[in-house]
């Protein structure tokens, strides 16, 4: 069960990436760039909630991206990332064995739980979206009515989000984080100013075209955005608690990770 064993998982990738984190930008060649999503066969019609606008719900299984910059069956992005020098020194710096926040069971994040590997539950009615991952047992809720963002946020790892509608195509808009994570497994930076956004059209009752956006001035000179299909997994969601074996955290194999608040002066 995944119950016994995501810890161990969770401390081996942070152990392999110690080597991964130190390669170079250009190793992540051009050839990248052909990475293209599956064609979605058809099935049947879109489901619809009452509103006539289409129904997320279900159980779906997302395309496992570790990196945003490297080939992946249905993940399509860039091969290369537009670093402001923030952000490239950022990159440069990143080592997990530092100190990785998920290897000491702190929350993935809202992209990172994106690209985990572990399928995720949509529930969805005319007002709201709830999002439940597998990865951590982590949650994520958004109006869909067209709310907006409130003028004051308390920065979070997962964000505040937002939705609308345009046609068929669900929008989610996301600001507000804390900026303590990465965006995917390899440790793709972001700061706070991190502005997320995804948008969900669920073509038939089989195909969730997917794709993420980011823009963070600090980090990127430019947005940057992935595309992914999303298809039905067959089965539920299982518990996930990283705690129960972390003995590599333990034990003294990886260092305990604290919040860079805990680095700042008093004031």
């Amino acid at each position: 069960m995944r119950v016994s064993w995501t810890s161990y998982v969770t401390a081996a990738t942070v152990v392999s990436l110690v080597c991964w984190s130190q390669q170079p930008v250009e190793t992540q060649t051009a050839q990248e760039a052909g990475t293209v999503t599956s064609p979605a066969a058809s099935s049947g019609p879109t489901p619809r909630l009452p509103n006539g606008k289409p129904d997320l719900t279900g159980i779906w299984q997302r395309p496992y991206v570790p990196s945003v910059t490297q080939p992946r069956d249905g993940h399509k992005g860039p091969s290369e990332l537009p670093y402001t020098p923030a952000g490239l020194e950022d990159w440069w710096n990143y080592d997990p064995a530092d100190g990785d926040y998920t290897a000491n069971c702190m929350p993935f994040g809202l992209p990172r739980s994106i690209n985990g590997p572990w399928p995720m539950r949509v529930m969805h009615n005319e007002t709201h979206i709830a999002f439940l991952f597998e990865l951590g047992n982590w949650f994520h809720i958004a109006p869909v009515d067209g709310s907006e963002h409130p003028e004051e946020l308390e920065p979070t790892w997962y964000g505040h989000s937002v939705g609308r509608w345009e046609g068929d195509t669900l929008i989610i808009d996301t600001v507000g984080f804390n900026g303590w994570t990465r965006l995917d497994t390899r440790g793709h930076p972001h700061s706070d100013a991190l502005h997320l956004i995804q948008t969900y059209e669920r073509i038939d009752a089989d195909h969730i075209n997917y794709t993420i956006t980011v823009d963070d001035p600090k980090t990127y000179r430019a947005p940057w955005t992935n595309e992914r299909v999303f298809t039905p997994f067959d089965g539920e969601l299982m518990e996930y608690v990283c705690n129960e074996n972390n003995r590599s955290l333990w034990e003294g194999r990886l260092k305990f990770w604290t919040p860079p608040w805990r680095d700042q002066p008093p004031q």
